[in-house]
């Protein structure tokens, strides 16, 4: 994070991804590789660094196109069943956790 950012905007901007994880569950790690792409989230020397490969930005917006698609089909099961549902979960906190890791505080992402 840019160091003008406070604790209460890496808190905000985690709980929003969160939020748009919810949604959609490759959209939020796609964004989060966009934005360490462009240098808004600084993810060097943190576990999550892959966030800034070409590759990885390309494939995780990929998959969200992908899943945009996917969801409108009649086929697609429910948001509901537990491994979207998980999926959900894991992707928000891997998303979270990103943002919190460029502040220095990955938990609290």
């Amino acid at each position: 994070m840019p160091p003008h950012l406070s604790d209460m905007t890496v808190y905000v901007l985690a709980l929003l991804t969160g939020a748009v994880a919810g949604l959609r569950a490759m959209t939020a790690p796609a964004m989060v590789s966009w934005a360490a792409h462009l240098g808004l989230l600084d993810l060097s020397g943190t576990w999550l660094a892959f966030f800034g490969n070409v590759w990885v930005r390309w494939i995780l917006t990929l998959f969200a196109l992908v899943e945009l698609v996917t969801d409108q089909l009649p086929s697609t099961p429910s948001r509901t069943v537990p491994v979207q549902f998980g999926a959900r979960i894991v992707t928000g906190a891997l998303s979270g956790a990103a943002i919190g890791a460029s502040g220095g505080r990955c938990l609290a992402g």
